[in-house]
């Protein structure tokens, strides 16, 4: 009996034994599969790949567009065009939608809403990559379009806000599902500063604004495709 009960004993010992052995195999393949696949590498995309980017977001302005003025937290689009030239380089175009809100503070009133239009033809640097992220930095030179639609309160004024020189420095990853798929993550400083001219008898008065700057930092999440 003592025979028996003693060698049920050793077969528990020795079931859970192995099975602590295995737990500990599949530990330590799993953090060496991880350690594989997060390794860091040399240049962040393969050459010759055309890379096309869809991403939405929001963007608070970096100070009041003007002065005596409040602005909104605005809403941000970008589509992006871009191709390796080699395993850390592209080149390629970014054109971007952005809208804030404006309104006076003394006395409280909403002026509309100023709309962006940004053409942005942009390179973009990816030196290293951590196994499916390849984080990157971008920089961009082109020009801001910049239009304004005026709310009912201010029915006979037209503000004309001036298309400006556009500078972009955006960084961000891509996080590779597939091959061919990706979501991305982007944060971003555009210049956006020039001038208005307001025209009209209504009650924000006539002239020009030099100090009208919509600079601002952008927030982007989407997705991109590979080919």
């Amino acid at each position: 009996m003592r025979s028996v009960t003693q060698r049920g004993v050793n077969g528990n010992h020795t079931a859970m034994s192995v099975l602590w052995m295995g737990l500990l195999l599949t530990g330590l393949w799993v953090n060496s599969v991880d350690a594989v696949e997060w390794k860091m590498q040399d240049g962040g995309i393969e050459p010759g790949k055309v890379v096309l980017g869809m991403r939405a977001g929001f963007a608070p302005v970096t100070q009041s567009i003007t002065g005596n003025t409040s602005t909104d937290v605005g809403s941000l689009v970008n589509f992006q065009a871009m191709y390796s030239l080699n395993n850390w380089l592209l080149v390629g175009m970014m054109v971007e939608w952005e809208r804030h809100s404006l309104s006076v503070e003394r006395p409280e009133f909403d002026l509309g809403h100023q709309d962006t239009v940004s053409v942005l033809p942009t390179i973009e640097l990816r030196p290293v990559r951590f196994g499916p992220v390849s984080p990157y930095v971008n920089m961009s030179f082109g020009v801001n379009v910049n239009s304004f639609g005026e709310d009912s309160a201010i029915a006979g004024n037209r503000i004309s806000p001036s298309n400006t020189f556009a500078w972009r420095l955006g960084w961000g990853a891509d996080w590779m599902i597939t091959k061919q798929f990706a979501l991305n993550g982007e944060m971003a400083y555009k210049r956006n500063d020039g001038h208005a001219t307001i025209t009209g008898p209504g009650p924000v008065g006539g002239g020009r604004l030099d100090d009208w700057n919509a600079s601002s930092f952008g927030f982007l999440f989407g997705v991109k495709m590979f080919f």
